[in-house]
């Protein structure tokens, strides 16, 4: 790549190395912007006889080309690919989803190339329209050689991000108390909604039920056949553990416990537990409040279909001081 000044009336199909303005401060072309003929005739209006242009050598390729490249090869899911000025391209997502982030695929791309990325957080909650991340190249052009070596580490390793749509994402949510359940929906139901509307869910079965094992029992085996994205159980204990009236269900019900703990405060007592890939949480007092909580971690990637381990919820200490 190199860097010259020519007159306007040559400089149809080089690269601008700099932004051009007009006189009271508008921008009139944006670096790295490729001249046109059209472009010369406007630059031939304004009174502009030289600009200062770049011009691309045999095994570089131009930053506009270079990003796109990379941002088809990155994503996949709802998201649409916006090319902007400089050698830059957004990523938006088209519809109301779950953002899932490839952290140590994130870095090594980040860490080994001419082109940078930027991106929400693994499991963010995005609205339509909202932007999800951003790929920017070093200025004009990079290497060949670099660009496909890139591609070829995202052909290998698949997406850094998946945007996994949030769609029908009916809820179901179990209140429990030791003395009444309807004391614990009368508690809860409100922080309830308030959390479910935040990630454009909604409530589709809720039940009560007395905190003992034959009940909750029973009732979780009614909601599992409803066959809701997630079960909540909100319940007015702190219980301490799958020994528990609440983990007790879960077991009898044939439930798989796949994580007790979480490195998460508030919701260090979370379990979560799946029955045919329903999964069931239990997240003491994170129903009380709507402050965050582990539930604004793990309900967006659950309302989108996306089965968390109890890996991925070990993971989630870092960040996991809310509040």
């Amino acid at each position: 790549m190199r860097a010259l000044t020519v007159d306007v009336q040559n400089s149809a199909g080089r690269i601008l190395c700099c932004t051009i303005f007009r006189q009271g401060g508008r921008k009139l072309l944006a670096k790295g912007h490729i001249l046109s003929d059209e472009d010369i005739r406007l630059l031939k209006t304004e009174g502009m006889q030289e600009v200062w242009v770049t011009e691309l050598e045999e095994g570089e390729v131009g930053e506009d080309a270079a990003v796109m490249a990379v941002s088809e090869a990155m994503c996949c899911g709802s998201v649409e690919i916006r090319l902007a000025a400089g050698g830059r391209a957004n990523l938006v997502a088209t519809e109301d989803c779950c953002t899932l982030v490839d952290d140590e695929l994130l870095k090594q791309i980040n860490c080994t190339s001419s082109v940078v990325i930027a991106t929400v957080a693994n499991y963010r909650f995005a609205r339509a329209g909202e932007r999800i991340a951003t790929i920017k190249s070093a200025p004009f052009a990079i290497a060949r050689a670099q660009l496909e070596t890139v591609l070829s580490i995202l052909e290998e390793r698949g997406a850094i991000l998946q945007a996994r749509p949030i769609r029908e994402a009916g809820v179901a949510v179990l209140y429990t108390d030791p003395v009444d359940g309807e004391r614990a929906r009368t508690l809860f139901q409100p922080v309830v909604h308030t959390r479910l509307e935040k990630f454009g869910a909604h409530l589709r079965y809720s039940m009560t039920a007395l905190e003992e094992d034959e009940p909750v029992t029973r009732s979780l085996q009614h909601l599992v056949r409803m066959k809701p994205a997630v079960i909540m159980v909100a319940s007015t204990t702190a219980p301490a553990g799958p020994e528990d009236v609440v983990g007790r269900s879960m077991t009898r019900l044939g439930a798989h416990l796949e994580r007790f703990l979480a490195p998460v405060e508030p919701g260090n007592l979370t379990m979560l537990s799946y029955k045919d890939d329903v999964p069931i949480v239990s997240a003491p007092c994170c129903f009380r409040s709507p402050k965050p909580n582990i539930l604004d971690m793990i309900l967006p990637p659950m309302l989108a279909k996306y089965r968390i381990s109890g890996w991925e919820i070990a993971c989630l200490g870092h960040g996991g001081l809310l509040n």
